[in-house]
Order: structure tokens, then sequence, then C-alpha cells
């Protein structure tokens, strides 16, 4: 079995330029598409609350969605490889997460919520690799590094303009006026997506395949086990989400326990600290990336979550959210550059970049799904504070990984090797 190149260095080759319009689509895509993926997420958590539920029963429910989620990962970055119709998978699970999240109104009860929470997740596992996949086809590897994080600034931008109409619109209308504005941004999104030009995606690029298709069918598990550097980077990450996942909506929780004003509101300003962050960050790591390559950044990203942990355990919400929120927007800002960047770099030349993605996705989900089960239940048995230390420290596992077989992953951002059979992934069935 050929093994992909330790490489996670940039490819020289020109980019490809896609007519400007597409481009632009691209951008508004991502813009528009976080408020809808997002859909009533993060004021879930307040939003049940209102309704008697008990945190544990709020970190359960929202893990259902996270398992759902998990499980259609690393199938959906397969699909995306395979299909020519990458569009779709933006139009139908968009349609899927609006209603998924309208059909809490209905009704509170357990089972309702957390179907809403699977429809939720699994449209959210489809959105990723779809869109990182037409990306890649549009410009290519050599151009997928800058591009992406042109994207992912755009959308922390439509996520923290999301943020703050919900808050407005919830704190004025009520919690019906936020699953409206996710179906406004939905119809948006699907605008901006057929407005790409079908022709301008390149469909073996947008794989990552170089050469002629081995022809072989290959699971996200069989991408993972088959480039050690990657395992690495996927254990890493659901160590890191596994703390990371529930750090969100359990500080709105906490806020709302001791009643620090309309918790929507807060919730919203959580968000928007974040995301205004995030777009800084996300453009700070494509500059990062080109320079020094991804091992510095991931790195960085890892670290702000402990300290995050610290300090909403220990300062008082009133203005801890502010410090609190800028370290998850430098963590998450830097790692939706880098994580697909990383992907599509190791795996170029594979044709199994999105199926990589969804595996890698799938860790990140797995450590996330879990995260607010097991926050909710120690915010109920030990209390919040306990509960943010406990998560945050998830993130040594993580910064232990990095470093620990830095001598695998460093020399893996070193450079392209100029042998070509070197860059193809063969895994047979």
């Amino acid at each position: 079995m050929l093994q992909p190149p330790d490489t996670c260095a940039p490819s020289h080759a020109a980019p490809h330029r896609p007519p400007a319009r597409g481009l632009r689509a691209l951008l508004s895509l991502n813009f528009f598409v976080a408020d809808m993926q997002a859909g009533i997420g993060p004021f879930l958590g307040v939003f049940l609350l209102a309704h008697g539920w008990d945190s544990g029963w709020i970190g359960t429910v929202m893990t259902v969605g996270g398992v759902a989620g998990m499980i259609m990962t690393a199938p959906a970055g397969a699909w995306v490889d395979a299909t020519t119709h990458k569009r779709l998978f933006v139009i139908v699970p968009g349609i899927c997460a609006v209603g998924g999240s309208a059909i809490i109104l209905l009704s509170q009860t357990f089972w309702v919520v957390a179907a809403s929470q699977v429809a939720t997740a699994i449209a959210g596992a489809a959105i990723g690799p779809a869109v990182s996949g037409m990306t890649l086809g549009m410009v290519r590897q050599a151009g997928f590094n800058r591009q992406n994080g042109r994207n992912q600034a755009f959308n922390h931008a439509g996520n923290l303009v999301g943020a703050g109409l919900s808050g407005f619109l919830g704190w004025q209308f009520g919690f019906t006026a936020i699953i409206l504005l996710a179906a406004v941004f939905g119809v948006l999104s699907i605008i901006s997506v057929l407005m790409i030009p079908a022709d301008s995606i390149d469909h073996a690029a947008a794989r990552g395949m170089t050469g002629d298709d081995d022809g072989a069918k290959v699971s996200g598990l069989g991408v993972l086990l088959a480039c050690k550097p990657l395992l690495i980077v996927a254990a890493a990450l659901a160590a890191f989400h596994l703390g990371n996942g529930a750090m969100l909506p359990l500080y709105g929780l906490a806020a709302a326990v001791d009643k620090r004003g309309d918790p929507a509101a807060f919730v919203a300003l959580t968000i928007v600290i974040a995301q205004a962050v995030m777009i800084v960050a996300s453009l700070v790591a494509m500059r990062m990336a080109e320079k020094e390559g991804y091992w510095i950044v991931l790195l960085i990203s890892f670290v702000a979550l402990p300290i995050r942990g610290l300090v909403a355990a220990y300062f008082d919400a009133t203005w801890g959210v502010y410090p609190v929120q800028i370290l998850d927007g430098v963590g998450a800002g830097l790692q939706s550059v880098a994580i697909p960047g990383l992907v599509a770099r190791i795996l170029d030349g594979t044709g199994r970049v999105n199926v990589g993605q969804g595996a890698v996705m799938t860790m990140q989900t797995v450590g996330a799904a879990l995260s607010p089960a097991i926050g909710g239940w120690i915010a109920q048995g030990l209390g919040y504070p306990a509960m943010f230390v406990i998560l945050g420290s998830f993130a040594l596992v993580s910064i232990g990984l990095w470093v620990g077989f830095a001598s695998i992953l460093k020399p893996a951002c070193a450079g392209v090797p100029d042998d070509p059979a070197l860059r193809r992934l063969a895994i047979s069935t």
C-alpha cells in the first residue's frame, strides 16, 4: 500500500482562476450558510431551560444530535467525493436544517427535540465537506489555503451578523423570530450556491485527484489508518472538542441560572464576541500557514482552551464573557482555516480529500457529541466552575499529542516530494 506524502506544504503550481462571479457567490454562500447551519443551536440550551429542562438532559439531547453528525460526516465526505452535483449537498441539507429547527416550536418533548438535533447535525455533516469540495474544485490545491481563509472570514462574519440579529429578534419577538431568521439565511444560501456556475467546479480537483482514480471505495477510517499524520491530527481534535463542544452552550446556561439579564441576548453577545475575533483569526491563520505551516497554528488553538476554561470558572460572567469568548474566537478561528487546509494538503493527489475531511470531522464530532452530556452532568453534580475547569483540561491531551508527535508532524510541513508516485494513496477494499 502506498502511503501519502508526509507533507503539509503548499503546492507551488499556479492557482486556477475561476470566474469572479463564482468566487463572489462562494463567499456569499459562506456568509449566509453560517446562520442557516447553526440554526438555533447556540440558543437551544436557554430555550429548553426556560421550558423546565435540567442541564443534564439539555446536554444529553445535544449529544444525541452530535452522535448523528458523527455517524454521517465520513459518509457525507465520500458522497461529496463521488458526486458531480455538489451544490445539491448544500441545498437539500439546508432545507432539512431549517425544518429541523422549526419543529421544536411544536413540542419540547425529549424525542421531538432529539429529532430536531439529529436533522440539524446530519445537514451540517453534508454542508461542510460540500463547501470545502466546491472550493477546492474551483481554485485547486495551490489556491485553496488563501480562498479557504477568505471563506472562513465570511463564514464567521455571517455567524456574527446572524447571532446579533438572533439576539435582538429573540429579545424583541421571542424564539420564533430566531427560527425565521435562519430560514431567511437558508433561502439566501440556496440563491448563492445556485449562482456558482456548475462548470466552474472541477470535480476531479475537488477530491484532490491528480491522476487516474484507482476505483477503490474507501472508508473514512481507512483513510485515517493509512496516514499517520492525519490520524494524529484527528486524535488531537477529538480531545480538543471533548472539552470545547459544550463550553459555549453551558456558559450561556450558567448565565441563565444566575439570571444575568436576558438569556438570549447574553448568548448572542458571546457569539458576536467570538465570531468577531474569528474573522481576524482566520485571516491571520491564512497568513501564518503560508509562512510557518499549520503546526504552530494548531498548537496555539489548542493552548487557548485550558486558559478559557480557567477564566470561565473563576471570573465573573459580567465582564469575563469578553476574555472567555475572545479565547474561543482564537481557537475556533485558527482551526477553521487550518483543518481543511491541512487535510487537503496531506491528501493531495489521493482522490480522497473530502472523505478525509469527513473522517477528521467525525473525530471532531466524537468529542463534540460527548461534551454536552459530560459537561451537563458535571455541572449538575459539581457546579459550573468545576465543569469549566474539567472541560478545559481535555485540551491538555491535544497539546501532549501535538508536541509529543512533533517529530512526525513538523517534517510533514517541510516540503513537497518530487516523486509523484508518493502523492498517491491506494487503498483497496
